[in-house]
């Protein structure tokens, strides 16, 4: 392939070499991710909480302006959380429409705990619906509990309040504690405007940091039931900190713990084991799914144990494909390594390269959390994991590198037309994340290469690497 970058693309904004000269000439806003870490507007969370059928969908698309959130007159429809990109008077901002507690489940208490507790960790304002036709039931009366303990701005809406007949009754709700019923009507608008303006100003102008700049670096324990969380977290502790039983299921709650490992402090999480699909959980199995997801979110990077002694299932991969979306740096851990014999390694080879395909970068080691076999190695692991996913290439190298590889290897040809990559900047990092300014569109293939090269070039061990393609369009150019 011949360097004809600035000869087809006569633009003043392409460099002689080929490369785009003026980085601020491209809007790369929307490839930008949460965990950019400063270097980009980061939007406020709010959370809906309430119990089932309070209307807490209704409401959300209510503020988006627009039917997003599914709506239905049977409670529990909303299963997983969801968040949407709202905006009101210029400011925006996202909603989270969590899901409702089954009202049978077992463990209410755990259930109401849940969700409340989730907003509480992961949004910058919350919103308790209420259904002001019924009045506060007693699972509101749980749900204020927890939250009147919560430092992040919570905000009260009496909803259903169709007329002023109803407001006098929503008075009532003042017994919740959680300050001034705001009554609204989701179904019919009424009410809403004035719920949203209060919401701004709950909302703070910078959102909360989610990870602290030198603090400990928290790390998620994830995994299917009973392959070692528990065991590895007392290990790494030096003492009970967690119940470990053979029952699968054991542990519910996430349990934090700050441990001293290297030389510094980390905090760990250990979560409860996922059994099933979210959808498919019932129970207390979901809220502890809800939970776990919430402690991945907050999380920097995870460790996945496996139990070597057993085949991987779909259940490791469900896991796994649930530390992919979220984005964090992985250390894949392969547990109970005491247990494997010989035939057994030779399996477990087969199935890496089987079943773990997706995540060739992913760190791994073997340990026994049981005999604490190996479990110094987790350190260096973490370390490297999490330095690739802090990690910055230059602009300028990075197109350097990148006129090179294209040189050697062209993208294909697509519709008779071969596209031309003008330019490449890394837009994120937490993860790396980075984007490609097109003349057409490059194969899903051609992009895998390009990541391949990236990660022999660059490194990047142990974090996901996300690559982006905008196609820049003749009007594009003109302009």
């Amino acid at each position: 392939m011949t360097d004809d970058f600035s000869t087809e693309f006569a633009d003043p904004g392409i460099a002689g070499d080929g490369t785009w000269s003026d980085e601020g000439d491209w809007d790369l806003s929307e490839f930008l991710t949460d965990e950019a870490a400063g270097e980009s507007a980061v939007l406020p969370v709010l959370a809906i909480v309430g119990r089932p059928n309070v209307g807490k969908s209704t409401l959300v698309n209510r503020i988006l302006g627009r039917r997003e959130a599914v709506v239905e007159d049977v409670p529990g429809v909303t299963r997983d959380r969801v968040s949407y990109k709202a905006e009101w008077t210029g400011k925006q901002f996202m909603v989270t429409d969590t899901g409702g507690w089954e009202p049978d489940a077992k463990g209410m208490g755990l259930a109401i705990a849940a969700q409340a507790e989730y907003a509480m960790r992961t949004a910058d304002a919350i919103v308790v619906v209420v259904d002001a036709t019924v009045g506060a039931t007693a699972t509101d009366e749980a749900v204020a509990r927890v939250l009147r303990r919560s430092k992040t701005p919570v905000l009260l809406a009496a909803n259903k309040v169709d007329s002023e007949r109803m407001e006098a009754e929503a008075a009532s709700l003042w017994s919740l504690g959680l300050g001034e019923p705001i009554t609204i009507s989701a179904a019919h608008g009424r009410g809403t405007g004035d719920l949203l303006d209060k919401i701004l100003d709950a909302l703070p102008e910078t959102p909360r940091e989610r990870f602290a700049v030198g603090g400990p670096r928290r790390v998620a324990l994830v995994g299917k039931p009973n392959v070692g969380k528990s065991s590895l977290l007392n290990k790494l502790a030096g003492e009970e900190r967690a119940v470990v039983d053979n029952v699968a299921g054991t542990t519910v709650d996430p349990v934090d713990e700050m441990i001293e490992l290297g030389g510094k402090p980390w905090q760990f999480v250990d979560t409860a084991g996922l059994r099933r699909k979210v959808r498919n959980a019932t129970g207390h199995e979901y809220y502890a799914s809800l939970r776990t997801r919430a402690a991945l979110d907050s999380a920097e990077v995870a460790l996945l144990l496996i139990d070597a002694s057993q085949t991987i299932t779909e259940q490791d991969l469900r896991v796994l494909s649930m530390i992919i979306d979220s984005g964090r740096a992985l250390v894949v851990v392969f547990n109970k390594w005491d247990l494997v014999d010989e035939d057994r390694r030779h399996e477990l080879d087969n199935e890496i390269d089987r079943e773990l395909a997706r995540v060739p970068w992913a760190r791994r080691v073997n340990i026994s959390a049981m005999t604490g076999r190996s479990v110094q190695k987790l350190v260096p692991a973490l370390e490297g994991a999490l330095e690739s996913w802090d990690k910055r290439i230059s602009t300028g190298q990075l197109n350097t590198w990148l006129k090179e590889i294209i040189a050697a290897t062209p993208p294909p040809v697509r519709g008779g037309r071969q596209p031309r990559v003008m330019f490449a900047t890394q837009a994120a990092t937490r993860p790396p994340t980075f984007v490609l300014f097109t003349t057409g569109f490059l194969e899903a293939g051609y992009r895998r290469f390009l990541e391949r090269k990236l990660r022999e070039t660059f490194g990047f061990d142990g974090s996901p690497v996300r690559i982006n393609v905008r196609v820049r369009d003749k009007r594009d150019r003109k302009k």
